[in-house]
């Protein structure tokens, strides 16, 4: 078994070196090929082919990494290299392997076919988050060819199991194999550091969005219970009628308003870069953002989004039970009050159970790690400025907070101004421009190399 704390084996220099430029769309296409969909409940095909690609292309050029399964199937990829200055604390880079389910019916290409088109790498995890993982092992790849090392000491994760809490990818490997992190005290991932083209009074500007934040996960179960009865008899106990009471209430509830540190950073960024003020009203300078603005408008409170419904058996069969999904995102601080008023609107006959959490996650917008993140992307793209956000999801940056880490979203892509590219998370038709994959491809392996 590697010894994390071992010298990753490196091959020797090459005189025609492959950059991770050069790899990073092939190996995007390739990942995307392999269908590793988490349907959440143990069903898909999990990750492991995934992680047996990622160990091939890995040992090709002479790099040691450790598969570690969960339980059958369900597969991560861990390898740890030593950094220039050892001295220095640790960075975990990291990404997951599953995506979210896709059905081909809806999509324009084959959602596992990786087909090129407009310039476009087309499929699921083209953006969540496939992409990041090419980045990185394009990058572990060049540095193995060159001899090179990152600037600090690094654990590089290819996690299962995102699209699902991490119970069997991150927080797994926290919980059981948290040797591999020792020494590691800030991280970086996915849903940062893509751009957006924002309007000035002089033209136009590159923004590029830095997570330094994400809401914390309630995802909740409606039980609702009543009489079961005859289709044709008057019943005032109908289960299904009860839970759609309780599902308008949650929907017709309005969340008040908290602008955290990173929201209100951002707010401001934008404002000066547009020279428009925000204290009369959000919605003008937000449409500055376009697709992503969704992001943001759901990090301005909490949120509560019924997701699923289950309930009756038989046309003319009044049910005792009906059942729904609540997928809930807080902000740092308002977990319990979040479920306290979401027991209040259910209801007196509405059961509500916790069936995933996990916590709220800001970090500060200052620091080294910051500052190269920034100066990475500048050095590449001189022109644009760099902002911080809060995300309106999750990433495996949370299971790494119980061990102290402190993580950011930094997966950068310069993107066409014209290309509604994060509403393509979870979405049809995902898809990632070559340039960009290319670009952050670049900024990435200057990162490592300077942070």
């Amino acid at each position: 078994m590697p010894n994390p704390d071992a010298k990753a084996p490196f091959a020797p220099a090459s005189t025609a070196l492959l950059t991770a430029e050069d790899e990073v769309a092939r190996i995007c296409g390739e990942l995307i090929r392999i269908d590793s969909s988490n349907y959440g409940d143990d069903s898909g095909p999990g990750e492991r082919a995934a992680a047996e690609y990622v160990m091939a292309e890995l040992a090709e050029v002479g790099l040691e990494a450790e598969l570690l399964e969960s339980r059958p199937g369900r597969a991560t990829v861990v390898l740890r290299v030593e950094g220039a200055d050892a001295s220095r604390p640790g960075l975990a880079v990291h990404g997951h392997l599953d995506v979210v389910p896709a059905t081909a019916a809806d999509w324009q290409v084959d959602p596992f076919a990786a087909e090129e088109r407009d310039g476009c790498i087309w499929g699921r995890g083209a953006v969540d988050m496939k992409d990041m993982d090419a980045m990185i092992l394009a990058n572990l790849r060049e540095l193995a060819r060159s001899g090179a090392r990152p600037a600090r000491t690094t654990t590089f994760v290819f996690f299962a199991d995102e699209e699902a809490g991490g119970v069997h990818g991150s927080h797994w490997l926290v919980d059981r194999h948290p040797h591999w992190f020792e020494g590691v005290t800030e991280a970086v991932s996915e849903v940062g550091g893509y751009s957006v083209t924002v309007p000035t009074p002089d033209g136009e500007r590159r923004a590029y969005l830095l997570q330094t934040a994400e809401k914390g996960i309630l995802w909740l179960r409606l039980h609702a219970h009543g009489r079961a009865g005859h289709g044709s008899v008057p019943n005032d106990e109908n289960a299904i009628v009860r839970l759609a009471a309780a599902i308008g209430r949650i929907a017709a509830h309005e969340w008040p308003r908290e602008y955290i540190a990173s929201v209100r950073q951002l707010l401001d960024g934008l404002s000066t870069l547009t020279q428009q003020p925000y204290a009369a009203g959000l919605d003008p300078l937000l449409a500055t953002l376009g697709g992503a603005q969704g992001f943001v408008r759901g990090t301005l409170q909490d949120t509560a989004n019924v997701t699923m419904l289950d309930g009756g058996y038989k046309h003319n069969v009044i049910p005792q039970s009906a059942s729904a999904a609540v997928d809930c995102r807080f902000l740092p601080g308002h977990e319990e009050a979040l479920l306290g008023t979401i027991r209040e609107l259910a209801g007196e006959h509405v059961e509500v159970a916790v069936v995933h959490r996990d916590i709220a996650l800001e970090a500060p917008w200052a620091g080294s790690l910051v500052e190269s993140m920034k100066q990475s992307l500048l050095r590449a793209d001189p022109g644009a400025t760099v902002l911080p956000y809060c995300l309106s999801g999750g990433t495996d940056n949370k299971a790494l907070a119980s061990l102290g880490i402190t993580g950011y979203g930094f997966a950068p892509l310069r993107l066409p101004a014209d290309l509604d590219f994060a509403p393509m998370f979870h979405g049809i038709d995902e898809r990632v421009p070559v340039d960009s994959l290319r670009f952050g491809a670049r900024v990435l392996g200057d990162f490592l190399r300077t942070c």
